[in-house]
């Protein structure tokens, strides 16, 4: 079986959004209709209220809800499972992977923040070096939460296989085109 190979796809959003975030969107309707079981997750602190950014002390709640969706899929659904998200919820997906290792089979991580934008001291990695999962970064080249250069040097640090599937010309959004991307990971997996 390919390492890059899944059958079931969970996806979280970015501190700011939900589950129905157009990005999102796009990547369950191409994984979905290449036949991947997808599941669009809230993080329990946007279960919890509509609007606004996480705050520092509900990571940890966020990483459990996230456990727990993993666990219910891989009830009906042994296969591959694979754990995915933009920005704030790829990281938590990254960082619970790294305390977990085994729970999921790889990681898509959308426009992973590694650090605030103008802070590049300020890094998200301390959980690299402990990530056993391939993990597949997607990042735009304007991206203000890294260059594509920070970016490889941070996956460097990732003792699993990793790769970095770059976007010219998009920022954090990931440019207009949602769909188009979409299929282009889509497409890129098979390829692996």
């Amino acid at each position: 079986m390919a390492l890059f190979s899944l059958e079931s796809l969970i996806l979280t959003h970015g501190a700011g959004s939900n589950r129905n975030a157009p990005l999102l969107v796009a990547f369950a309707n191409a994984f979905g209709a290449d036949g991947t079981h997808v599941v669009r997750y809230d993080l329990p602190f946007r279960q919890e209220r509509p609007h606004g950014p996480p705050r520092p002390v509900e990571a940890a709640r966020d990483r459990e809800g996230l456990r727990m969706e993993v666990l219910k899929i891989r009830e009906t659904n042994p296969g591959r499972l694979w754990l995915g998200g933009h920005s704030y919820g790829g990281r938590q997906a990254s960082i619970l992977a790294a305390e977990s290792p085994g729970l999921v089979d790889g990681l898509l991580l959308l426009s992973y923040p590694l650090h605030p934008p103008r802070k590049p001291a300020q890094l998200r990695t301390a959980h690299f070096p402990q990530l056993r999962t391939p993990a597949i970064f997607v990042h735009g080249s304007r991206d203000p939460f890294g260059s594509f250069e920070e970016l490889r040097q941070a996956m460097a640090l990732i003792p699993a296989e990793t790769r970095l599937i770059e976007v010219e010309g998009a920022g954090h959004e990931l440019g207009r085109n949602h769909a188009e991307l979409a299929q282009r990971i889509v497409a890129a997996l098979k390829e692996w």
